[in-house]
């Protein structure tokens, strides 16, 4: 059976991001992103819904997150799931919470030129294609290719 475990989910900070080291000095940044539906009922009334999802980041990325992230900004996470559990401590209960761990992110607001964000992460960045890599120059072995025709398509 295949098995399949990745999140992207755009939200806005609840707060400021929380950045602690591990003893060992690897960042941790713990996040939470409110997510925000809204629809319109069968009476035709528009209604709204919040979702608070906890989000960790580790590394450099935790790192980055913690300087430019302010509550409030907009923000895009990919990443996976990981469920928590732990015993309570006064009721030895067991708890568990379902949260993301990230392994890719966007900022995805800009506020221009005076904005907090460096240049090169200012606006959200999308994937480029790699480059192609060009056939190798002289003459090679066996017949050349015939030229390619031109299609005669109006779009």
């Amino acid at each position: 059976m295949a098995n399949f475990n990745k999140v992207i989910l755009a939200g806005n900070l609840t707060r400021d991001p929380e950045l602690r080291y591990t003893p060992k000095g690897v960042a941790i940044a713990h996040i939470s992103l409110a997510i925000n539906r809204t629809w319109k009922n069968e009476a035709g009334e528009t209604k709204e819904e919040v979702t608070f999802v906890e989000v960790d980041a580790f590394g450099r990325q935790a790192e980055v997150i913690g300087q430019y992230m302010k509550k409030g900004r907009p923000f895009l996470v990919e990443g996976r799931l990981k469920l928590d559990q732990w015993e309570d401590k006064n009721t030895h209960q067991k708890q568990s919470k379902l949260k993301v761990v990230l392994e890719g992110f966007s900022f995805i607001d800009s506020k221009g030129p005076d904005s907090s964000l460096p240049p090169e992460t200012a606006r959200p960045r999308l994937a480029a294609a790699p480059p192609e890599t060009p056939p190798p120059a002289g003459p090679g072995p066996g017949p050349e290719a015939p030229p390619a025709e031109e299609d005669d398509v109006p779009f």
